[in-house]
């Protein structure tokens, strides 16, 4: 049976992080420490060490722990209209969620998907009308249950926000004011989903990270897979912004650096499987690209390969690092990909 319905105080907007991983924890962890409103939604043993005593954010300049209701699921919240719904698990959880969200009375709420990808906001606009999309910049990782790292200095990210398919609204703006008063850098944008192809491109290499670790030379596989992505999207007339290295932001606002005593672990694919979680979001990342492919007629086979490859390493329960690069070189080839030095 459902616990009693959660409220809070009705002046002051809350903001609901459904998923408190990584980047939902920062988020949540932030928000609720710059003295904002939150409630999270949470599962298993981070659930429990935060009803317990908390979230821990770690960064490389402090640390502070951050004390803000969770729940374990969306009933045990009492909605009201002008709530904003931060959607932060993996896209394979998403369905599952929105599910949760309907069952639960959100229906005006504005959701914002806070996820890689760009998968969810698709499915969130066909059962809720208000959908905005985030591009998520922002290196960081569960070090233990009730514990989150944010490994970037002088932002803990920088988030790309707007309306989805397209626009801004008074509810992007809404969200950016609190990023930044969160210390996350937030631009409000009417073209949120070129940011996010952006950003796919980017996280093409998340497999090849959790595949090899991160001792390899990822660049020539990364290439490949960007090569065959940007092929399929100028065949499927998709625009994009990059938002990598050419991304002056990235310098400026988000360096990467390393905190005392908290190992960083890779990729959130390589996370995944290190945790053990079950499922890894490669269907809609790579994924994306094949499907792509398979509408236009455009060729995918490294991407299809390494999508091929994330389920067989699901499958035999693989950690990060499990691969050689000479296995993976060798089986390209039987493919019919052509491998350069």
């Amino acid at each position: 049976m459902p616990g009693p319905m959660l409220a809070m105080n009705g002046n002051t907007m809350r903001i609901i992080i459904y998923g408190v991983g990584a980047i939902g924890g920062t988020v949540a962890a932030a928000l609720a420490l710059s003295g904002q409103q939150v409630i999270g939604i949470a599962r298993g043993d981070q659930l429990a060490a935060i009803k317990e005593g908390g979230l821990l954010l770690r960064t490389p300049e402090k640390t502070a722990r951050a004390h803000f209701p969770c729940v374990a699921d969306p009933d045990e919240i009492e909605f009201r209209c002008d709530d904003m719904i931060l959607l932060t698990m993996k896209t394979q959880d998403t369905l599952g969620a929105l599910e949760r969200l309907r069952a639960a009375g959100a229906v005006e709420q504005p959701l914002f998907c806070v996820q890689n990808g760009v998968t969810n906001e698709r499915m969130t606009l066909r059962r809720f009308r208000e959908v905005h999309g985030v591009t998520v910049m922002m290196p960081a990782s569960i070090s233990a249950p009730g514990e989150v790292s944010a490994f970037s200095v002088p932002r803990h990210g920088v988030f790309d926000i707007g309306r989805y398919p397209g626009g801004r609204n008074e509810d992007d703006d809404r969200l950016a004011q609190a990023l930044e008063a969160a210390n996350i850098a937030a631009f409000v944008t009417p073209d949120v989903m070129q940011s996010k192809y952006g950003k796919l491109l980017l996280n093409l290499g998340n497999i090849v990270d959790a595949a090899f670790g991160l001792n390899g030379d990822l660049k020539p596989f990364n290439a490949l897979l960007r090569a065959e992505a940007e092929a399929v999207y100028t065949a499927a007339g998709i625009a994009w912004r990059d938002v990598g290295s050419a991304d002056p932001r990235r310098d400026q606002l988000v360096r990467f650096q390393p905190i005392e005593g908290v190992e960083r672990s890779g990729s959130s694919t390589a996370q995944s499987l290190a945790r053990g979680a079950g499922s890894i979001e490669t269907d809609y990342l790579n994924g994306e690209i094949v499907l792509l492919g398979r509408h236009h007629g455009i060729p995918t086979p490294a991407n299809t390969y390494f999508v091929e490859l994330s389920v067989r390493m699901l499958r035999g329960r693989l950690k990060p690092g499990a691969i050689s690069v000479a296995q993976v070189e060798t089986e390209l080839r039987a493919c019919g990909v052509v491998l350069r030095d």
